[in-house]
């Protein structure tokens, strides 16, 4: 089953105030890592930009990969979500599953892309997402019978929102360095060092 990619690269980053998209981390920015795991495991990859669109091309425009704008996303990630279902479905019609990924998980390696593929495989569940502080988040993977619903996300609604709803549908792995996510700058200085 052909698995496609949302990487969510939209927000603005208020609480940081700088584009989280670009720290870096390891010698490379959050973007670029998540972009090169992502490419590990599929070719049918979807970066959805918005504020900070020219320097977050410009820092991914080598990866060749699809890239949305999403002129709408101070209204939050349903909208991102949205546009970069569309774009995927219009852009890779063979796509069954889609993982809808963040950005600012520096840990987020290939095999947790690859683990929630098995899982999906072996639970049968049409939702798989990643576990972490007792909680359920991204990345998380859905199954194509999800696409109408995430077509239709809007505002502040986003994947859990779908993980909640839809629970006795989903499956997990485990992700405990899920948890660390770039939301201010202590975050950001607790990561570096």
């Amino acid at each position: 089953m052909e698995t496609g990619l949302l990487i969510l690269a939209a927000g603005n980053s208020s609480r940081l105030g700088e584009p989280k998209q670009l720290l870096k981390f390891n010698g490379k920015t959050l973007l670029r890592n998540v972009v090169e795991e992502a490419k590990k495991v599929s070719e049918s990859i979807i970066v959805v930009t918005g504020s900070g669109h020219t320097d977050i091309v410009e820092e991914i425009k080598d990866l060749e990969v699809k890239i949305v704008e999403n002129i709408k996303w101070n209204q939050g990630m349903g909208s991102s979500i949205n546009i970069g279902m569309i774009q995927l479905l219009n852009e890779f019609p063979e796509v069954q599953n889609v993982i809808v990924s963040v950005c600012d998980q520096p840990f987020i390696i290939a095999s947790v892309f690859s683990d929630l593929i098995q899982i999906q495989k072996d639970s049968l569940k049409g939702i798989v997402a990643s576990k972490y502080s007792d909680t359920l988040g991204t990345p998380v993977l859905f199954t194509e019978k999800y696409f109408q619903e995430l077509s239709s996300l809007s505002g502040k609604e986003g994947a859990k929102k779908m993980i909640l709803k839809f629970k006795d549908d989903v499956a997990e792995i485990k992700f405990e360095k899920g948890a660390i996510d770039i939301d201010t700058q202590s975050d950001y200085q607790k990561l570096i060092q």
